[in-house]
């Protein structure tokens, strides 16, 4: 029998509100994302590029081997490590926490 991989959506609450948080995990590889009204922010398996096609505001975060981003709130300290051109008009920089991302998504973006 195969195992299925592992998904989880649920919703997150922020000290800016409502966000959906969600994981995805499998043998050999996982990532998770916060989702909100304005934007994500994700794990490193994004793509920025095609954020940038589509306008969209992503700010990624990256684990790594030895400490992997699993579940959304892994998120919330990790540092930023690349931003879409989309997010950076929300404030959103390199090196900020995914929790000072998630406040410029969520605060500055209503």
């Amino acid at each position: 029998m195969t195992n299925l991989p592992i998904a989880q959506q649920r919703q997150l609450m922020t000290p800016f509100g409502p966000a959906v948080g969600a994981s995805y995990e499998w043998q050999g590889g996982q990532y998770c994302a916060i989702h909100t009204t304005n934007g994500v922010v994700g794990c490193g398996i994004y793509d920025l590029n095609c954020a940038n096609e589509f306008g969209m505001a992503f700010a990624i975060a990256k684990g790594t081997p030895e400490h992997p981003l699993r579940q959304p709130e892994d998120l919330l300290e990790a540092k930023i490590v690349g931003v879409s051109t989309k997010a950076s008009e929300f404030g959103i920089k390199i090196g900020m926490s995914g929790l000072d991302a998630l406040e410029k998504l969520m605060v500055r973006g209503s």
